[in-house]
């Protein structure tokens, strides 16, 4: 990181460069909270932290989150309702939203939705971009019925 005073003492005003880049490190706690070796809890970092706040948005039912009814993909609701041409550009368009409302840190690049009637199951392929760094992530999503 190249940094210069500018000042009229200076006298390179004109020609002067001002090179300044802060990347922030993005970090979350490890939902499986175990503990490593010191005791402390197992954190998660960059990518792997963005990739873990996503897949906890996305499953994460409207009216969950107390006093933010709107927070959340509403995933698991979409297994109990019947399928429908409409239902693959609803699910897009959902994961979308709750990802460009709920998580700054990610640009979504793509959303693939995979619905099979039949097993009552639908597969999702989310990729996005870090805002920080441009890396590309992938989540694969499986929902599917207990019974």
């Amino acid at each position: 990181m190249a940094l210069r005073n500018f000042s009229i003492e200076d006298g390179n005003l004109a020609t002067g460069s001002l090179n300044a880049s802060r990347q922030k490190a993005y970090s979350d706690i490890d939902l499986t909270f175990s503990a490593n070796p010191t005791g402390d809890l197992f954190k998660k970092t960059d990518a792997a932290a963005v990739k873990q706040a996503i897949k906890n948005l996305l499953m994460t039912g409207f009216h969950e989150k107390p006093f933010n009814g709107g927070f959340g993909g509403g995933l698991g609701t979409l297994l109990f309702e019947n399928i429908s041409e409409d239902t693959e550009p609803e699910l897009e368009l959902a994961i979308k939203l709750a990802v460009s409302s709920y998580e700054p840190r990610a640009i979504i690049r793509s959303v693939k939705v995979n619905l099979e009637e039949d097993a009552n199951r639908i597969h999702i392929t989310t990729t996005f971009s870090i805002k920080n760094t441009g890396e590309n992530v992938v989540i694969e999503t499986n929902l599917s019925r207990l019974r």
